[in-house]
């Protein structure tokens, strides 16, 4: 029976190492510190994100630009059921957010056709509302992983179309 794929391994190795330079370093004869907790963040499927459009009171509000799932709930007047910009929420609505457009066409990841100023529009909006305001809670899958749910051993972040790296940190 093989083993996993080199690909597979590799990506694998990368996560580990990224999850390790997170925790704290014990010094001799001290047990190690619980590493400090923010709120987690996880990859989205559309169908999860859609869980969070603002139909539940119970439930937080969130939506993606570029890929990245804020929590909008502070926001609520603005998103919540009813509100002016509820369409927006749980999806990715990039292209809406570019455009400034409600029209359910619009509501979609996808950045194709759009003009200099709306690609301009869009990452202006999205640092200083979005990353401003708003805390980061996950990631779509689709930014990440193959049509298959596999991973994506190409993705370079700063490949992305209008994605910067310093969007993510």
């Amino acid at each position: 029976m093989a083993g996993p794929a080199p690909g597979r391994r590799l990506v694998a190795l990368a996560l580990i190492v990224a999850l390790a330079a997170g925790l704290p370093a014990a010094e001799a004869g001290q047990a190690p510190r619980p590493a400090e907790r923010g709120p987690p963040v996880r990859l989205f499927t559309e169908e999860e994100l859609a869980r969070y459009g603002g139909e539940e009171e119970d439930q937080p509000i969130y939506m993606a630009v570029k890929g990245v799932v804020f929590d909008v709930t502070s926001g609520k007047e603005f998103y919540g059921r009813g509100a002016p910009y509820n369409a927006l929420t749980g999806k990715d609505s990039t292209r809406g957010v570019a455009k400034m457009s409600l029209d359910p066409a619009d509501l979609t990841y996808d950045t194709t056709g759009l003009t200099a100023e709306e690609l301009e529009s869009l990452d202006d909006v999205f640092t200083r509302v979005y990353k401003a305001k708003y805390p980061i809670v996950g990631y779509t899958a689709r930014r990440i992983l193959n049509e298959d749910g596999s991973p994506n051993l190409d993705f370079k972040p700063e490949d992305q179309p209008h994605f910067d790296i310093k969007d993510e940190f």
